[in-house]
């Protein structure tokens, strides 16, 4: 597969909607995770990461702006010991329970489709990497419809065993902007990761979209003693 650069796939993509990129820094050194959401309407645009706990969570910037927050207020992070779970909606939290009782990141999600948003039922999309001392490996999953019909969704999982240092793997919602939105087609995207978060955090955050991107978090774990550096860039501040 091709090594892409995850800042020119942002930059040619007006609306590739919520972004998970998984991956390894180039000196070998640090697991790296990356989310970003995006929006196109005002209770999409009004919203914020903040920190809770050892992850995060979403947040309206305007309470009194906040019309439905089925599918856009949830924690898109959470840690559960040595693993870090990373999507796009609540089912961040579907697969802590399931992992917290012994099912696989897979069987997790058996009980989770796409969103109910018709007409685009957007793509449930989620990561999770495990690391310790000896182990690091990550997982990617995307739920969906049959290219836009409901009455079947399609489950798709991609591991990654011993990640190769300065590679990740990127994944998102969308495949551009539409009406109603395509779902993203494809394995996830073989994209560079770099040893510097700010920088990186800084790139990644200026090839976004600057009408519809709305927040960014990237974090580094250090796989030899578990600690983490974490950015948050948030529109609305």
């Amino acid at each position: 597969m091709e090594m892409r650069s995850i800042f020119e796939e942002l930059k040619n993509n007006a609306y590739p909607g919520r972004g998970i990129m998984l991956g390894k820094s180039q000196d070998g050194k640090h697991a790296v995770a990356v989310y970003f959401i995006m929006g196109r309407s005002e209770n999409s645009r009004n919203r914020v990461f903040v920190n809770e706990g050892l992850g995060i969570r979403t947040q309206a910037f305007d309470e009194s702006k906040l019309t439905d927050p089925s599918l856009i207020i949830y924690a898109p992070v959470r840690v559960l010991g040595n693993k870090t779970i990373v999507t796009n909606g609540d089912q961040t939290d579907t697969i802590y329970d399931g992992m917290n009782n012994q099912l696989t990141f897979e069987q997790s999600l058996r009980s989770r489709e796409f969103e109910p948003d018709a007409p685009n039922y957007t793509p449930r999309i989620s990561g999770v990497i495990k690391h310790d001392k000896e182990d690091f490996n990550y997982a990617l999953s995307i739920l969906k419809s049959a290219n836009g019909d409901p009455s079947s969704c399609q489950r798709f999982t991609f591991t990654y065993k011993n990640p190769i240092s300065g590679q990740g793997h990127f994944i998102h919602t969308y495949q551009g902007d539409g009406n109603p939105l395509p779902s993203f087609e494809g394995e996830p995207k073989l994209v560079g990761v770099p040893n510097d978060i700010t920088e990186f955090a800084r790139q990644l955050w200026d090839s976004l979209n600057p009408d519809n991107k709305v927040s960014l978090f990237v974090r580094y774990i250090d796989l030899h003693t578990g600690d983490t550096i974490s950015k948050i860039i948030n529109k609305n501040s």
